[in-house]
């Protein structure tokens, strides 16, 4: 993070709130760290902090580790939404009885968004820890919901399994406004007790938002990276052993991974409505070809795609060769996807980025997200799951 620009704690109290900023807390090693209460006279725990009461928040910050692997907060930056999840986050307690009283927050906000109440939405400020103390970087000022949701799918409660028990917990969308600066003239009326609307220093994205509903995502287009072998891989012990599960159960026949690679894409790719297996041995570079609908299902069009499927040891990359054999089949308006145990070499990651070749690439590190999105959390669930849905056949 040394790239970002960064507030000392003794700026905290006087400064604007800068997009990917990072604001630095005191080194005291405990909870007074905190940079939050004196950037914006808030409490020193939890991710969600209020000035204001429950019932009436005036402002509220969103805090988030984006490390927390069964609840997987995420912020996409290509299209400025960010997914937080709330605050039921152990077994025990129903959805709305969490000790921060998050959820009860996050149904308040959703309601008045549902019924119109903009108004009464407080500015909700998300910052990420910055990995370093408890110092923070800002990430946006926020509104529920984005462009395209309903009332239907920007607040779900979603089901989660713990030790054999099981809970809910909300999964809520948010959309950051393109607001690269929030003055700190709006931060001191709303901490002194102006209501946010009233402001005259209230950003006009906000004010646009709350008059008219329209969302302007602050959109940052990235380029495809290179990802080097230690992105592609797993780090953390038990996600190594997941895929080293994984590759196990196919190694004496890995051809039978190719079951287990569409069912994969399939996660990654929702929308796929065909995918059919090529024939062993004879499958012209093409593991799989499948369909994917792109629109609502009435009006929507179908898009070719190939998988080529490589069930590999981490010890053993996929090379050019193999991405060459993939590319060379590719139709036009078709785009490929290389699933791999393994990862890709560096020389062919790079001739698939510079040269824009439509491939997606779902290397060993993609491969366990997709299967903890499915809720299988160990390799213990992962080798019972290969068992149950992909059986070898006994020699």
């Amino acid at each position: 993070m040394t790239d970002n620009l960064v507030y000392s704690v003794d700026e905290l109290s006087s400064s604007d709130l800068i997009i990917d900023a990072r604001y630095s807390g005191s080194r005291n090693g405990n909870s007074s760290d905190d940079p939050l209460p004196k950037l914006l006279n808030l409490s020193n725990q939890g991710g969600f902090r209020i000035r204001g009461t429950r019932d009436d928040p005036q402002l509220i910050a969103l805090l988030s580790s984006m490390e927390d692997l069964d609840w997987p907060d995420e912020l996409d930056l290509s299209t400025g939404v960010f997914t937080y999840y709330g605050d039921n986050k152990k077994p025990g307690r129903k959805l709305d009885e969490t000790n921060r009283y998050g959820n009860n927050l996050l149904e308040l906000i959703f309601e008045r968004q549902h019924s119109g109440l903009r108004g009464d939405i407080p500015p909700i400020f998300v910052f990420t820890k910055a990995g370093i103390y408890r110092d923070v970087i800002f990430r946006g000022l926020a509104v529920p919901g984005r462009i395209g949701s309903t009332h239907n799918d920007d607040l779900v409660a979603v089901w989660h399994a713990s030790k054999g028990q099981r809970f809910q917990n909300y999964r809520a969308t948010f959309t950051i406004l393109d607001l690269p600066e929030i003055p700190r003239a709006w931060l001191a009326d709303i901490i002194s007790g102006t209501r946010a609307g009233d402001s005259v220093h209230a950003p006009l994205e906000w004010l646009k938002w709350v008059k008219s509903g329209q969302y302007t995502p602050l959109i940052a287009k990235r380029s495809q990276p290179i990802r080097s072998k230690k992105d592609q891989l797993p780090s953390s012990k038990e996600d190594i052993k997941m895929l080293a599960t994984l590759h196990k159960h196919f190694k004496s026949d890995p051809y039978a991974f190719e079951a287990c690679a569409a069912h994969l894409v399939r996660v990654c790719l929702p929308d796929t409505v065909d995918l059919d297996l090529t024939r062993r041995y004879r499958d012209g570079g093409r593991d799989g070809i499948g369909k994917l609908r792109i629109g609502r299902s009435e009006t929507s069009v179908l898009v070719d795609f190939a998988i080529e499927a490589k069930c590999y040891g981490t010890n053993n990359p996929v090379c050019v060769r193999e991405v060459s054999r993939l590319i060379s089949r590719l139709r036009h308006r078709q785009f490929g996807v290389i699933i791999t145990t393994s990862w890709l070499h560096d020389q062919a990651y790079k001739e698939i980025v510079e040269d824009g070749h439509p491939v997606m690439i779902l290397a060993g590190k993609d491969i366990i997200e997709l299967l903890r999105e499915t809720g299988l959390k160990d390799s213990t669930a992962v080798q019972n799951w290969l068992e149950t849905n992909f059986p070898l056949n006994e020699p």
